[in-house]
């Protein structure tokens, strides 16, 4: 199959064929939009890397193997452009030892308790990947899988289609799915995710995206100077081995509540049984909404260079989690090591083991319904 390179030069398309054509380049043009070849899989699945730039100053990568953010690049406040994403180098780096840097997560985002849940009177049981419990669908989940990706630029801003078909029993699910990720990075500096997926039975779904940010940048060593605020007045409190009690939680006078914005590290070590199970945060919060549609899930500031991240979602969960399980042994981009707490994730999502509590908002998908679901994430400087 002819692997084909798309460059969108201001606004407009010049096509390269993988066979040595030919492309129109506009000399001065800062918008723009390629996709080549960058390497395979271990079992040799060709995979490609998708790179976008909205000519405002951000530059993002997108990998085919689990739809990883494999860079983003944004300005400080004096203009300089910075990688403010944790990952690897190389399709092997993350095949090798990655976290789930930067990748989508399905067909279930976090954990289920025991690895099984009950649908319509049917127990299904699920890899036990995280302790007892079941982990970001399993051993293969959509994050370690390669997408078919369509590239696009259009009036929203230039982006990439991405399409994965998780075949019935996969990982222990029921049901055929078929998933859309849409990225789409826009000229205003907002970066929008939208989640499609239908199937053939009914099924569980959960998706997110699994960005490590640090917004100090490349160099940077910790996060625990990033100033974060949540809009969230509760949280989910979790068992030592980090599935939800089924308790609602209230912030107020705990560690959890930034409802104001407070540095991550401000009391990541305060002596209190819920961060001593996580290691620090690695909990889910109850977004505060009205009503339905896009609402306003966190910010983030870094003050030494200035960087702001904003994050909004159609998602009634926020997962916090500070990098508690990073501890130095994975060397990262441009032999970057990656210590303790050196990136924090923001995961919008519905509740962790949502199956197996019904108190919880529900993440069933049946035949002839759509999953939707949205982000935007918002960069800039102050």
């Amino acid at each position: 199959m002819k692997r084909v390179l798309v460059i969108v030069v201001a606004g407009l398309f010049a096509v390269a064929c993988g066979d040595g054509g030919q492309s129109e380049i506009v000399p001065g043009s800062e918008i723009r939009l390629t996709q080549v070849p960058i390497g395979a899989t271990a079992d040799g699945t060709p995979v490609d890397l998708i790179t976008l730039r909205n000519g405002k100053g951000i530059e993002m990568t997108v990998l085919t193997y689990g739809g990883i953010i494999m860079s983003l690049k944004t300005p400080d406040r004096d203009g300089a452009v910075d990688d403010i994403v944790l990952g690897h180098d190389s399709v092997a780096g993350y095949e090798a030892n990655s976290p789930y840097f930067g990748s989508l997560i399905g067909r279930v985002g976090n954990r289920i308790a025991n690895g099984t849940f009950s649908l319509d009177g049917q127990t299904y049981t699920l890899a036990k990947n995280n302790g007892p419990n079941h982990l970001h669908g399993g051993l293969k989940g959509w994050d370690k899988v390669v997408w078919k990706a369509d590239p696009f630029q259009d009036r929203t801003g230039v982006g990439v289609r991405l399409e994965y078909t998780s075949a019935d029993g996969e990982e222990g699910y029921p049901g055929e799915v078929t998933a859309h990720v849409v990225y789409t990075l826009t000229p205003d500096n907002t970066l929008i995710v939208d989640y499609h997926a239908t199937s053939d039975k009914p099924t569980i779904i959960n998706l997110t995206q699994h960005s490590y940010f640090n917004l100090g940048g490349a160099k940077t060593t910790d996060i625990l100077g990033h100033e974060l605020m949540v809009n969230a007045d509760r949280y989910t409190p979790v068992d030592d081995t980090l599935i939800p009690t089924g308790e609602l939680a209230g912030v107020e006078g705990t560690p959890f509540d930034f409802r104001t914005a407070t540095p991550i590290g401000a009391r990541i070590n305060t002596q209190d049984t819920q961060l001593e199970y996580g290691q620090g945060y690695d909990h889910n919060y109850v977004l505060t909404r009205s009503g339905e549609g896009l609402q306003l899930a966190a910010r983030v500031y870094e003050p030494t260079t200035g960087r702001t991240l904003e994050v909004s979602t159609t998602e009634p969960g926020l997962q916090l989690y500070t990098g508690n399980f990073l501890d130095g042994t994975i060397t990262g981009k441009g032999g970057r090591v990656y210590p303790l707490r050196s990136g924090f994730c923001l995961e919008t999502q519905h509740f962790p083991d949502s199956p197996n509590q019904a108190s919880f908002p529900s993440i069933e998908l049946r035949p002839g319904a759509e999953y939707r679901s949205q982000t935007v994430f918002t960069f800039g400087h102050r």
